[in-house]
């Protein structure tokens, strides 16, 4: 239900001049810059925690240019501009108290423009997760196939009809690439010394870093299944 609100947010708004909207957060999914920063935070390892984390760093520069497609894409124009909530979790939603269906999406102080693959994957990589964000049990990090598919049904049944095939395409690498940025972020500020993300013990940041790998190493392995259930339900809202 929450998917098909932000769906139907999208699709209102599919032939509003993105571009006319103020960037709330400048650069907010923007890949290749959160690289740039987390590449910064390495060189400077401001707290000299680089030696303890040199498998992460790995990962991460490896799946670099996997995980900087879309903002590739958006930069070339082959993926459209759209209106983006960018907040899309199941609190922002609004439900009708007698039968929990979605009355309207609320809280868009962060609403700007981006992509459509935005609000699903970082949807995803919130709600599909099988523990919460900052599990240290890495073992049972994965991504949730069933909500996954419950979700990709909702948003696609209002969505399908105004996306692009190539926004289609790459919906569900949007997952992996959400998943990622996140970890960029988590990652440089664990290094920088915990300057922006509010911890409650010490190496909280490092948790959320490794979850979000681990996250983001299941999404790899499933990514055949995920596009294959997008596929199906874009079939089926056509």
């Amino acid at each position: 239900q929450s998917a098909i609100a932000f769906g139907r947010f999208q699709h209102m708004l599919s032939d509003f001049p993105a571009h006319t909207l103020f960037e709330t957060i400048p650069e907010f999914h923007n890949t290749i810059d959160r690289y740039r920063q987390l590449r910064e935070s390495i060189e400077k390892d401001a707290c000299g925690r680089l030696e303890g984390v040199k498998e992460d760093v790995a990962f991460m520069m490896e799946r670099e240019a996997l995980a900087c497609t879309l903002q590739r894409l958006r930069e070339s124009g082959e993926l459209p501009l759209r209106v983006t909530h960018n907040d899309t979790k199941l609190n922002n939603v609004m439900f009708r108290a007698s039968d929990r269906t979605p009355l309207c999406v609320m809280d868009l102080d962060t609403t700007m423009p981006g992509l459509s693959a935005y609000d699903f994957g970082d949807a995803i990589r919130f709600a599909a997760n099988f523990v919460e964000e900052d599990c240290r049990d890495l073992d049972k990090v994965g991504v949730n196939l069933e909500v996954f598919k419950a979700f990709a049904e909702g948003f696609l049944s209002k969505t399908a009809a105004t996306m692009t095939e190539k926004e289609v395409e790459t919906l569900a690498l949007s997952c992996f690439v959400l998943t990622a940025e996140l970890a960029t972020r988590f990652l440089a500020d664990y290094l920088d010394g915990d300057l922006y993300f509010n911890t409650k013990y010490p190496g909280h940041n490092l948790v959320r870093t490794r979850c979000q790998i681990a996250l983001a190493k299941d999404m790899l392995k499933k990514m055949d299944e995920m596009e294959k259930i997008v596929r199906d339900c874009v079939a089926a809202a056509k």
